[in-house]
């Protein structure tokens, strides 16, 4: 299946999760903010939250500095 990530087409196994995604990028456990077709997905609810085909996701990176 293939989703919007970020703005840009991401092809993705079908029966994902936001975890799964988030493993896949390398940012599970990372401190990142994750947007599904508009909706807040908060880390309590990434390995049950499933990923859709045609899904827009958006995957913002948390970074501490000045």
């Amino acid at each position: 299946m293939t989703i919007t990530l970020n703005g840009a087409p991401h092809p993705l196994p079908r029966e994902t999760t936001v975890g799964r995604l988030l493993e896949s990028l390398g940012l599970a456990g990372k401190p990142v903010v994750v947007e599904l077709d508009g909706q807040a997905v908060f880390p309590r609810d990434h390995a049950q939250t499933a990923v859709i085909p045609g899904a827009r996701v958006e995957i913002v990176t948390l970074a501490a500095g000045g």
